[in-house]
Formats: structure tokens, sequence, C-alpha cells
């Protein structure tokens, strides 16, 4: 029997998932330019980090992403563009974070995207991807999304995935700017996967 951190360990693993359209690569600096590429104001504005403006502040929002400061910890991804060759395009990160395997539950997040990419599918099949994993391969019970009230594009991007809005949080982080975020919570659990699984297939394969 595996013990609590190496439980924890395997939850967080570094794994590249592909699907069609997306392949999520274990984030590094490697990924830096390209995410700076792609950033811009409109990405950012919700965000609770700042937008990155030369390359050492990438490489620095980087090191954050993949340094585990956050509570429960997080696993980040860059999401690479595979569409049009096997190479790729840096098209945005999401992450888990939240990594409880005692509740056999984690957090998707920390998620953006260049502008070119909205509504494309590729943030839909990278969701699909790390639903699969959560679900299927760690055997997590819940999976939750949190995102600001502002956020309205955010929200219908989670309810289109087929995750239930739970409920807000008030008062619940400081944004960039000193106000305090409202946040709403979503969750889908492995009751509800099955159907979500099959949906989401069909969308986005058929």
């Amino acid at each position: 029997m595996l013990d609590s951190k190496a439980t924890q360990e395997m939850w967080a693993e570094p794994v590249t998932l592909a699907g069609k359209y997306v392949r999520l690569e274990p984030m590094g600096t490697q990924h830096a330019a390209g995410l700076l590429e792609i950033a811009d104001d409109e990405v950012f504005q919700h965000l609770s980090s700042g937008r990155p403006n030369d390359l050492p502040e990438a490489r620095r929002m980087v090191d954050k992403m993949v340094d585990g400061s956050v509570r429960g910890g997080r696993m980040c991804w860059a999401q690479i563009d595979i569409r049009d060759s096997g190479v790729g395009t840096v098209a945005g990160t999401t992450s888990y974070y939240e990594i409880y395997p005692e509740s056999r539950s984690v957090a998707i997040g920390f998620t953006w995207l260049g502008r070119n990419w909205w509504r494309t599918g590729l943030n839909a099949e990278a969701k699909l991807l790390l639903l699969r994993r959560a679900f299927e391969d760690l055997g997590a019970v819940r999976v939750f999304w949190q995102t600001d009230i502002r956020n309205t594009r955010s929200q219908d991007a989670i309810a289109r995935l087929g995750a239930d809005r739970e409920g807000v949080l008030r008062k619940h982080k400081l944004r960039p700017d000193g106000t305090w975020r409202d946040t709403v919570q979503f969750a889908m659990t492995d009751e509800d996967w099955p159907a979500v699984r099959d949906r989401l297939t069909d969308t986005l394969y058929s």
C-alpha cells in the first residue's frame, strides 16, 4: 500500500497527456517564450498574477507555476496546439491544484489561453484529458473549479464541460488590485463523469 507521500507524488506526477488537438506537457522554462508571446491584458484580466512584459518576467512566472507553493500542491502543464504539426505551438497553460488524495479530490485551474485559441476546442480537450486522468487513472471522486465572479467567460466554459455550480465563496481572495474577490465554485463527481466523458467525446470528435 502506498504511503501518503507516495500517493501525493503520484497525483502530482509530471506526466504528458496527449489528445487529437492538444498536448499537455509538464511546464518548464522552455515554455516561457511561448507564453510571453500570447499573453495580453485581456487574457490576464481576471488572473491572480500579472501579465509578463519581457522574457525574464515570463521565466519568473513559470518558476512560480512549478514551485509547488500553492496550498495542497500544484501540477502545471503547458497547453500545446498540435493540430498542424507534431511539434506544436504554446497555446496556454492549465493545472491541477489543491491536490488531496486522502479525500480523492483535485481542483483544475490556473488556466489561460491565448486569444487565438478561445472557443477552438483545445481547452475542452485539455479538460477531457485532465478529467480522464483524475477519475480513471487516479481514482478521484471529485474535481472542482474556482473562478472570479466577474469572469463570466470562464464560468460559461466550466458549465459547458458539465460541472455543477455549487455556490459563491464571498470575499474569498484578494485580487492583484487589492479588491476582494468573490469566487464561484463548480464541481463534478465520479458519478457525473461517464455521461460528461461521452458527451465531451462526441462534441469534440464527431
